[in-house]
């Protein structure tokens, strides 16, 4: 009686859900038979078969089972559309705001073990040394064998001061060593120097260097401190390097853009299957004074999203010459739609078009100067940003191939980076041959490059 009892609830609460969508949909499709009762009388029927007959169903629960289908479905749409469960939704808030509490940790799962990527500068982790490449064998006593990301996340934040007790192991111990952290609030900075701080000293000829790790929501102010620092020591050029940046907030490439275009030019345009999507974005003009501030754009296949919208816009504008190598081609737009239990939707709602119209979209943005680099070069590149990396670099490499590890080894003491190099040069050469601050109200130009 129960469940006969649940399963007209289900349905009926379902089929009011949707009710006005459906209606919509009815009168849109014109005649079309694609009408949601049905498809929700079957989702109802294998839920409840799914707990009467799966052989742990159990175990199971319907809030469980319904995440699950919703998971499901938006994962069928496109590879960037997703559910999230509340606890993934307050990550992605976290990561966006660059501030949580925690103890400073970068972690993935590496052959099915929870390993560390990275710690993040001036934060407990970093302060005990831990490394790249450590194993967190344990959280608080409790193995971490069975661990997804969820589960590791949830376990290392938690509240400023309260403590945590990792259990870490590392290739060139003898055995595992347990470290207590105390959880601080953590501030993750988007924008690096040369030497992944922020300090950002001036280059050789004048020629500035930054690096915009995602775009979050405080990137553009973080940007602009690093631009008066150099401005300060009379840059003469300027590298933004958004290698391997993966995207982040519409709203921060504009304002980034904004930094070097004068006012109503265009930056980005999206257009969506609804009329609110479809937006231009124009200058509001507050690059004025770095009108005719050479810059070079390093890009690669890891640049995506934002990073593809501010590539494509300096390159249709003439504002900025790009090298590396071809982007991503992520040209849509990812709408965060909230629900009411605190989960939410991540889903594609447009995309994106540069200021001359050109599809991102699968396609990427491709560089005015291509320079390719291997694998193993630019392993080497992130291998030298990793705090202690270059330190550390015996117990860094146990992580790789052993017959890869010299090889890397020479490549990070060499420090060379073929695509900044070339960068550098090409602001070495706009500077020494012809390259002149434009007069007032004169159109600023990129150099040609034959």
């Amino acid at each position: 009686m129960k469940k006969r009892l649940f399963y007209a609830v289900f349905v009926v609460s379902l089929a009011a859900y949707v009710l006005t969508g459906a209606q919509v949909e009815r009168l849109s499709s014109a005649g079309e038979k694609d009408d949601a009762y049905p498809q929700l009388e079957l989702f109802a029927r294998v839920l409840q078969k799914v707990r009467k007959d799966y052989v742990d169903g159990d175990k199971l629960t319907y809030k469980e089972l319904v995440q699950g289908a919703l998971k499901g479905m938006l994962g069928t749409l496109d590879p960037h559309s997703e559910y999230m469960e509340p606890v993934k939704y307050n990550e992605l808030k976290e990561d966006t705001e660059g501030t949580f509490s925690g103890v400073g940790l970068q972690v993935g799962l590496r052959d099915g073990l929870l390993t560390v990527i990275a710690p993040i500068e001036d934060t407990p982790a970093f302060e005990a040394g831990l490394m790249a490449g450590d194993h967190l064998e344990k959280i608080d006593g409790q193995s971490t064998e069975k661990f997804n990301m969820n589960d590791a996340v949830q376990r290392l934040r938690g509240e400023p001061g309260s403590k945590v007790t990792l259990t870490v192991s590392r290739p060139s111990w003898t055995e595992s060593k347990e470290i207590v952290l105390a959880r601080a609030d953590i501030r993750v900075y988007t924008v690096k120097d040369i030497n992944n701080r922020r300090e950002f000293p001036i280059g050789p000829n004048q020629i500035g260097y930054v690096r915009l790790t995602q775009f979050g929501e405080k990137s553009a102010d973080e940007l602009e401190e690093a631009l008066v620092k150099l401005e300060g020591q009379n840059m003469t050029g300027l590298v933004l390097d958004l290698r391997g940046n993966p995207g982040g907030l519409l709203d921060q490439a504009v304002a980034i853009c904004e930094k070097f275009l004068k006012k109503g030019e265009p930056i980005v345009s999206t257009e969506g299957r609804n009329a609110s999507a479809d937006v231009q974005r124009k200058s509001a003009g507050f690059g004025k004074k770095r009108l005719t501030l050479p810059i070079v754009l390093l890009v690669n296949g890891g640049s995506a999203s934002a990073s593809e919208i501010v590539s494509g816009c300096f390159q249709d504008l003439g504002r900025a010459v790009l090298v590396g190598e071809t982007t991503f081609g992520k040209g849509s737009v990812q709408s965060i739609l909230p629900m009411p239990d605190g989960s939410a939707l991540r889903l594609t709602t447009a995309k994106y078009y540069t200021p001359s119209h050109k599809v991102i979209h699968e396609h990427g943005v491709t560089p005015d100067v291509t320079v390719p680099i291997s694998e193993e070069e630019e392993t080497a590149i992130q291998l030298r940003r990793l705090p202690g990396g270059t330190a550390n670099l015996t117990d860094v490499l146990r992580n790789y191939e052993p017959e890869k590890r010299e090889r890397l080894r020479e490549l990070v003491r060499d420090e060379r980076d073929p695509q900044l190099e070339r960068a550098q040069d090409l602001l070495k050469g706009i500077r020494l041959f012809g390259q002149r601050p434009a007069d007032k109200g004169e159109k600023a130009t990129r150099p040609v490059l034959r």
